[in-house]
């Protein structure tokens, strides 16, 4: 007797849940073989339209990835304050709180953009932020915005999983929500070492963290840092030989923009204890991600 399939559906049309999608697409008769999804055209706010499709469709699994990041940036999200609390705080917390009430597992993709450097925790040092420490960074309306969300989610961690997500980047490197996509366009970068999140890596780890049911909070990044230039000289040395860049200091970066920026690293150990050797370096992971490219263009 063929087992009956689970449905997940997916809030949000954007950069990772096209991912997503397609990893369940391409895995439908292995991996995912007992897995349906669907594609809701909800807007994550509206509570009565949500019950009703949850209702008829009976999920056993939503994944979270609408909310406002910002377009082309997170300056965007300071001049559209309202827009962002919308959908990052009344959106956000109306679909866990429904899943709670409806006891349906839920698994919400936010943002890692809660930290900044500083004397326990180092530049290339090594030591990340873990899940549990406090948010010290508040530089930008978007990262306050998502301290505050990840604060009232906590009531709700018996059916909630989490995942902090920084820096997202994918093989298609000329997606414009791709980080790279955005360094090739600019005049100037900063070259500071960043926590990643490498999708190709990752994105399985989130369907399959989904379908076991895990609960809390993760940072979902590569192990390692990498910075500005490193991931720039990679472009240069697979893609193309003739592209130039120039560096500035963050104290100049701040002069030409709305708000600051989060640089930090986050520590993944809580995730490697799950998948002990399984999610690869930042920089090895990079350098394999521009080779494909080249590869497959």
């Amino acid at each position: 007797m063929e087992n009956k399939k689970e449905l997940i559906i997916i809030f949000g049309k954007g950069y990772i849940s096209n991912k997503l999608i397609n990893l369940l697409k391409s895995e439908k008769d292995t991996t995912f073989k007992n897995i349906e999804y669907y594609v809701s055209n909800n807007r994550i706010e509206n509570r009565e339209s949500i019950i009703k499709e949850f209702d008829e469709l009976k999920p056993s699994y939503v994944i979270n990835c609408a909310g406002k990041q910002g377009t082309p940036n997170v300056d965007w999200c300071e001049d559209n304050q309202q827009e962002v609390i919308r959908s990052n705080i009344i959106g956000t917390l109306n679909l866990i709180d429904i899943c709670y009430l409806k006891n349906i597992h839920i698994t919400n993709l936010t943002s890692g953009c809660l930290y900044y450097y500083n004397d326990e925790h180092p530049k290339f040092s090594n030591i990340g932020f873990k899940e549990y420490e406090k948010s010290n960074y508040f530089g930008s309306f978007y990262s306050r915005n998502r301290y505050l969300g990840e604060q009232l989610t906590y009531p709700y961690d018996s059916n909630t999983l989490s995942f902090r997500i920084r820096l997202p980047i994918c093989d298609e490197i000329y997606n414009p929500r791709n980080i790279v996509f955005k360094l090739i366009g600019y005049e100037k970068v900063i070259n500071e070492p960043n926590s990643w999140t490498v999708l190709n890596d990752l994105c399985p780890i989130i369907l399959d963290m989904t379908i076991k049911k895990y609960k809390g909070f993760y940072n979902l990044v590569n192990p390692g840092v990498i910075t500005h230039n490193e991931v720039l000289d990679l472009y240069i040395k697979y893609i193309d030989p003739n592209f130039k860049y120039q560096n500035f200091t963050v104290e100049e970066q701040r002069k030409i923009l709305n708000c600051d920026r989060s640089n930090n690293q986050l520590d993944c150990s809580k995730l490697e204890s799950i998948y002990p050797n399984k999610i690869p370096n930042v920089k090895v992971s990079m350098e394999q991600l521009f080779k494909n490219f080249k590869q497959n263009n």
